[in-house]
């Protein structure tokens, strides 16, 4: 697996509360868009097998829970082992929440994420994680999207370094989220390894890199400059930077793009794709605009289209899929996933839009 290598806190306001509100509601319908809980007989070659669904009344108990991935107490995964007598894969949940709320509690009681029985029935064991909240747990970091991300990173080299304890093929490792989960597990499939050989953490010793991503109504961008190019009212992220005034004036946020350049090439999963990242599927409740800009700036396919693009150009796989798509190869991010990570050969990089 060689890829690249590359050597304040603020008070919760009702702005936020509104906004993951509305994500959650967003989010909501793209999970029911494009999630599904069967498998595809595609995949299998035999009929598609059904399976109970995520929920409250029959929840999906862990193989291992709460285990601690770093220092921090939000630093903790569970983790639900497939039956398999090789190293199995392994989907990373990184749940949205617009980085300032959400839980990995949920995962395995709501059906707005994945079915977990379907996936592990594929032969693939998944990890769900909590990571450190921003405006909570980010007291001191700069900007304060640093920790949340890093955390992600973190308990991917953690998933490593575990591998034959649980069974794990180290090297098949992607990660799914919904909104801001979504955005994470881009900044991970794009961002450089960020592996320390020399540290004497073994975990530090462990790659970040992914084979393939996944998310649902994911930002694919930060930077202020492309939210005006691609949508008519911009203004989410820059709570990502430590000013959450931004979502509610939204030219200071891009008055303040200069100096917040370099926080936006280390973050944006925009900024940071480049030739040789993994492949990566997108799924987003909405079709794009038929012309002009897109209408809606937190989950927007908007998104999807703009990252798609920079993908075409640097021969990165990227699906995007949205309700009425034509010819869409996988009709779901999980289907995308299980495809991917079970394929006998590294992922191409199959980037055709679902459009063409």
């Amino acid at each position: 697996m060689a890829r690249r290598t590359r050597p304040t806190d603020y008070e919760e306001t009702d702005i936020m509360r509104t906004e993951y509100a509305t994500a959650l509601a967003t989010c909501c319908v793209v999970s029911l868009l494009s999630l599904t809980a069967t498998v595809s007989a595609r995949e299998t070659g035999t009929a598609p097998k059904t399976y109970p669904p995520n929920s409250k009344s029959n929840p999906l108990v862990p193989t291992f829970t709460d285990v601690p991935y770093g220092e921090h107490e939000r630093n903790t995964l569970d983790f639900w082992q497939a039956k398999s007598e090789t190293p199995t894969p392994v989907v990373m949940f990184l749940h949205g929440g617009g980085w300032i709320a959400g839980s990995k509690a949920n995962v395995s009681r709501s059906p707005r994420f994945p079915n977990l029985r379907a996936i592990l029935g594929q032969g693939i064991s998944v990890v769900a994680i909590d990571y450190r909240l921003i405006g909570k747990h980010t007291e001191g970091v700069m900007p304060p999207v640093k920790a949340t991300l890093e955390d992600a990173a973190r308990a991917v080299q953690f998933v490593r370094s575990k591998a034959r304890e649980w069974n794990i093929n180290k090297e098949r490792l992607s990660s799914y989220g919904n909104s801001a989960g979504g955005c994470s597990s881009l900044w991970l499939a794009f961002h450089d390894d960020l592996a320390d050989p020399k540290s004497e953490d073994p975990v530090a010793r462990e790659s970040t890199r992914l084979w393939c991503a996944a998310g649902s109504g994911a930002q694919t961008t930060l930077d202020p400059q492309q939210l005006k190019e691609w949508f008519t009212n911009p203004g989410y992220g820059g709570h990502a930077f430590g000013d959450y005034a931004y979502g509610k004036d939204f030219e200071k946020f891009l008055s303040d793009r200069e100096k917040l350049l370099p926080w936006i090439t280390e973050y944006s999963p925009f900024a940071l794709v480049n030739a040789g990242d993994p492949p990566v599927y997108l799924a987003y409740g909405n079709e794009p605009p038929a012309l002009g800009l897109g209408p809606d700036s937190i989950h927007g396919v908007t998104f999807g289209i703009g990252l798609q693009k920079r993908c075409l150009e640097l021969g990165v796989g990227c699906h995007v899929v949205y309700p009425g798509a034509p010819d869409a190869k996988y009709k779901s991010p999980i289907e995308y996933l299980v495809a991917t990570l079970k394929a006998p050969a590294a992922p191409e990089a199959d980037n055709v839009p679902e459009d063409e």
